[in-house]
């Protein structure tokens, strides 16, 4: 039996989709009122936790052999947010401890591109770069470094464990519309667009599932793989949408100068209009980072073979264009 915490998220729900196409049997971690819609068609056994309650998780590793750890809090807001330190760093420590103690055979963590530190332009960033826990850029970067590390430590204590870092993750089956999803929908809806010069690099979310599983199976324990795609501008994205959906819409690029400006006064903003944001200073510093980004590692060890973005843009367009009435149908999860 599979375990996977985080499952009604983005990576979770194609994540248990791909295990259920190779016969398996999965139990997912449902969060206490939580919005199940994006696992609803799914044949998988739902059981209610926390992976801040002990006794729950307790409960749901009953009789587990593997776990896909993905729960956690994404932020691209600025300032301290225990919330997020809550569940990325104590969560994930509850669950190793809870996997030592039920006796699973391996676990898999999904951590983050972010975790790791950052590199100047000129250096290719991969994983003999070290997990930054002091990382300056975001209080979501430091928990998912502390939390890798504490993954580390449980292996070096006996744990059988490996760790996985994707980079930006797009793709169908983004019922909660992440950042990148949400400007992939506006602008297929043909809305005006707003945007900067910048790029990063991407990876179809059908790619880190089924790395996740890869690694599962041939990952060696305590050992980091970054799972990247393909580096792309903003402005390429924007264009594949276009010519996806054979329609033009309004866009217009803000200068870098302006948008950091702008980016310093609205999230007080956003959180009064519980709204994602489309720019803060975190996001804005990503588009200008580094994103020379290699998964060499994942594809020798793994067999990680990512496909061309221009094919994911493509297939998360018609997701979206299918799929609209269901994504207002049901409440939105922040």
């Amino acid at each position: 039996m599979i375990l996977v915490t985080g499952a009604t998220g983005h990576i979770g729900n194609v994540l248990i989709r791909q295990l259920l196409q190779k016969g398996e049997k999965v139990r997912a971690l449902i969060w206490k009122g939580e919005d199940t819609t994006p696992i609803h068609d799914l044949q998988v056994e739902r059981i209610e936790g926390d992976v801040l309650d002990m006794a729950s998780l307790k409960n749901a590793f009953s009789g587990i052999d593997t776990v896909y750890h993905l729960a956690g809090i994404i932020s691209i807001m600025p300032g301290l947010n225990p919330f997020v330190w809550d569940v990325n760093v104590q969560g994930t420590r509850n669950v190793l401890q809870t996997a030592q103690q039920e006796g699973v055979r391996r676990l898999v963590y999904t951590s983050s591109i972010h975790a790791i530190a950052r590199a100047p332009h000129g250096t290719q960033i991969n994983e003999s770069l070290p997990f930054d826990a002091d990382n300056p850029y975001g209080a979501y970067d430091r928990s998912k470094a502390e939390a890798s590390l504490e993954v580390q430590k449980a292996c070096r204590d006996g744990l059988d464990a490996v760790i996985i870092c994707p980079t930006g993750v797009i793709g169908p089956y983004d019922f909660r519309r992440s950042e990148m999803g949400n400007v992939i929908l506006e602008a297929a809806q043909r809305k005006a667009t707003l945007y900067v010069d910048g790029a990063y690099d991407f990876v179809d979310v059908r790619d880190v599932a089924d790395g996740l599983i890869k690694a599962s199976e041939k990952g060696r324990s305590g050992e980091s793989y970054i799972l990247s795609g393909q580096r792309i501008s903003v402005r390429y994205l924007l264009e594949t949408v276009r010519e996806v959906t054979g329609y033009a819409f309004p866009k217009f690029k803000i200068p870098f100068n302006l948008a950091e400006i702008t980016a310093r006064f609205t999230p007080a903003y956003y959180r009064w209009r519980k709204t994602k944001p489309k720019f803060t200073p975190y996001s804005l510093e990503v588009l200008q980072s580094n994103s020379d980004i290699s998964h060499e590692k994942a594809s020798r060890e793994l067999g990680y073979a990512p496909r061309a973005l221009y094919a994911s843009i493509t297939d998360t367009v018609r997701w979206f264009l299918e799929n609209y009435r269901l994504l207002f149908s049901h409440n939105e999860i922040s």
